[in-house]
């Protein structure tokens, strides 16, 4: 079984490590080619030209991540 780990960046995407090989499919069940072995990072802020993957535009529309846009909400009230 390989080892994953899964990185949240702050108000980035999620940065996917696995030790050996994974598979990445779309919502019909076809598979999604990346780099094998290499890390993968996948879009959290939905504005990715590319999903799953992150593009780098969670930084140009100000994506924040959970933690920041609650208390950003509740400094508003």
């Amino acid at each position: 079984m390989a080892d994953v780990k899964i990185t949240v960046q702050k108000n980035g995407p999620y940065i996917v490590v696995v030790d050996g090989s994974m598979t990445i499919v779309d919502h019909e069940g076809k598979e999604i080619p990346h780099k094998v072995g290499r890390p993968v990072a996948l879009c959290r802020c939905g504005g990715s030209v590319s999903k799953p993957f992150c593009d780098g535009t969670h930084s140009q529309i100000g994506f924040q991540g959970a933690d920041a846009a609650v208390r950003a909400h509740e400094e508003k009230e």
